[in-house]
């Protein structure tokens, strides 16, 4: 069994849908962190059965917002002094702006490339956000 040490201080970023914990990486841009980040990959679950967990040293908070939207089953760990001192769950947020893109080439984001991009939750049970300029649905699957 593989053993990863404990953090003194930073964030646990658990129960990332196993296979997605690389996307979570590269979208919260951590290569560009000066501290230890460690990514657990298809670790036993006895919740999920296989999940992925991304650790980082030091104090850093993630975007929740983004977290929420690429996996809204996330689990963020404070630690402090080896220990755990907040557990947060994610919730989806009404709206997000920069975390999803547009797929529509008809879209003004398409031609006015300084727009943000901007979706609206629109249907919670099934994680659907639409653009509110186009009203454009984007799924889960295309995150």
């Amino acid at each position: 069994m593989l053993n990863i040490g404990g953090l003194h201080q930073g964030v646990v970023i658990d129960h990332i849908k196993a296979g997605q914990g690389m996307q979570i990486y590269e979208y919260l841009e951590l290569g560009k962190l000066d501290c230890c980040v460690a990514i657990i990959k298809n670790a036993s679950s006895n919740k999920m059965g296989r999940k992925d967990i991304i650790k980082i040293e030091g104090p850093m908070m993630p975007d929740l917002d983004a977290l929420a939207v690429l996996d809204p089953d996330i689990t963020l760990n404070i630690i402090e002094n080896d220990v755990i001192v907040e557990k947060r769950r994610v919730r989806l947020p009404e709206e997000v702006t920069n975390i999803l893109r547009c797929k529509n080439p008809r879209c003004i984001t398409s031609i006015e490339q300084e727009l943000p991009h901007r979706f609206r939750l629109t249907n919670k049970e099934k994680r659907i956000y639409r653009c509110v300029y186009c009203e454009q649905k984007y799924k889960e699957t295309n995150v």
